[in-house]
């Protein structure tokens, strides 16, 4: 029987692919990986044959497709994850389910004026009402997550979770552009950063040499 394949863009940039990718790695999922740069010749002429919306990521099981970061995690969480991804309590998966939706269809400032940039570092970008906004209200969820968590661990509900997986290239953001922010949550930073399944990511964006000019922000 093959193996899963994830398709992915570029680990420095892509904030997406990185949200599917994480879930399966968390998962134990054994599975292969499939890299089209973005912005290249290459993404343009071979994107077509994996995914139907000629978008990043998506995930082939055999005969079935899953083109929606959200909904591979999800997959993932029952194809191989026997549920383990959401909290076991029912408030904290309710709250996990809805932190993640938001993330998934909201903070348009953030995505547009801090792009996922894994390789740079000391960058800084103006921050104006809408991008702070963004910030506040993430600085907010991540609190109040953190602060209420039962689980046992550091991440957002204690063990990692599908909420994290959504939010940890926001927490790669915040460490790009060098964002200050309460200890609670920096230390929730540190706890992506340090995850080895992160630093592995990390570790092959440093090694990429593509360069996307568009998410090249800051100073």
């Amino acid at each position: 029987m093959s193996k899963p394949v994830i398709v992915i863009g570029n680990k420095n940039y892509s904030s997406w692919s990185l949200r599917a990718w994480i879930a399966l790695r968390k998962s134990g999922a054994d599975f292969d990986e499939r890299r089209l740069p973005l912005d290249t010749v290459q993404f343009e002429e071979e994107i077509a044959d994996f995914s139907p919306t000629r978008k990043v990521p998506v995930l082939w099981d055999q005969a079935i497709c899953i083109w929606d970061s959200l909904a591979i995690c999800e997959y993932v969480n029952e194809r191989w994850a026997s549920g383990s991804l959401w909290p076991a309590d029912l408030a904290q998966r309710a709250r996990a389910r809805a932190i993640s939706a938001e993330m998934h269809s909201g903070f348009s400032a953030l995505r547009n004026q801090m792009p996922m940039n894994c390789r740079a570092t000391g960058r800084a970008v103006p921050l104006n009402e809408a991008l702070q906004g963004d910030i506040n209200r993430i600085v907010s969820l991540w609190r109040e997550c953190l602060e209420e968590s039962t689980g046992d661990g550091d991440w957002l509900f204690g063990g990692f979770s599908i909420a994290d997986a959504m939010y940890a290239p926001v927490a790669l953001r915040f460490h790009t552009y060098g964002v200050e922010l309460p200890d609670i949550v920096q230390r929730y930073v540190q706890t992506v950063l340090q995850d080895s399944d992160i630093r592995d990511w990390m570790e092959a964006a440093g090694n990429e040499v593509e360069v996307v000019e568009a998410d090249e922000a800051g100073a």
